[in-house]
């Protein structure tokens, strides 16, 4: 069976719920563009606006302790640097991301919705040319919709792929092949990857984006039925080009 992409999802903003996207162009050593470009720093945070680098998961709202987050889906237009920020599919705030005053206009609403869940005060931060995700190395995740199948099959629930956040969800694969593919080279549409390591699932699986409650262990459940807690893969971007959904995946 030919193995395609069947799906591009961004990140924009740490912890919220993700933007589909029809193509992207991939670039060699870079994360998938605008992916985790901003995050949510807590008022515990030790991100440092004066001088942003990479930080963990920790200093920031995430699903792993925030799961109300998956009420918010987010779009960005990177040519304006609008964010906009919806709820049930309305938009809720709206601002230049890139700006002072239109991150401040984010923050408001941010503070309203926030507050007493989670230390305050909270905002929204970048780093420019640093990506939060939760490895410091520069990676585009992939996800398998047979394995995801596969698990529904042990937790005998339905388990969107959303769920694991990944940027490109492909199809046509046998369940758990991709867990075969660590150190291979394939080919996304006009890009290459080396596919690094599997990647290992936390409490933030266990949140259903459409509804953010949790309503699956998700990392008991691959365990239990399989022995490891890994879903997805990361692959380093080697050569550059575009991918769209529909385009093959080939492996070298």
């Amino acid at each position: 069976m030919t193995l395609t992409v069947a799906a591009i999802h961004r990140f924009p903003v740490k912890g919220l719920n993700p933007e589909p996207l029809d193509s992207v162009v991939l670039e060699t050593g870079e994360c998938l563009p605008h992916d985790r470009r901003f995050a949510i720093a807590h008022g515990a945070s030790r991100f440092d606006a004066r001088d942003p680098d990479w930080q963990p998961k920790q200093q920031f709202l995430t699903l792993l302790k925030h799961e109300w987050l998956a009420h918010l889906s987010v779009s960005f237009d990177e040519a304006s640097g609008l964010l906009t920020l919806c709820r049930n599919g309305r938009p809720v705030a709206r601002g230049n991301a890139t700006s002072p005053i239109g991150r401040e206009v984010i923050n408001q609403f941010l503070a309203a919705f926030v507050r007493g869940r989670a230390p305050g005060p909270c905002k929204l931060v970048e780093a420019p040319g640093i990506a939060f995700t939760d490895t410091q190395d520069n990676f585009v995740s992939i996800i398998n919709r047979a394995s995801v199948a596969d698990l529904e099959r042990v937790t005998r629930k339905p388990l969107d792929p959303v769920r694991f956040r990944g940027n490109l969800l492909i199809e046509g694969a046998e369940p758990w092949a991709e867990s075969e593919w660590v150190g291979r080279t394939i080919r996304v549409g006009g890009a290459r990857l080396v596919v690094v390591e599997p990647i290992g699932r936390c409490a933030a699986t266990t949140v259903n984006p459409a509804t953010a409650e949790r309503d699956v262990n998700v990392p008991k459940a691959l365990m239990t039925g399989f022995g490891h807690d890994a879903c997805g893969i990361y692959a380093e971007v080697v050569e550059g080009g575009t991918v769209a959904a529909g385009d093959p995946l080939t492996l070298l």
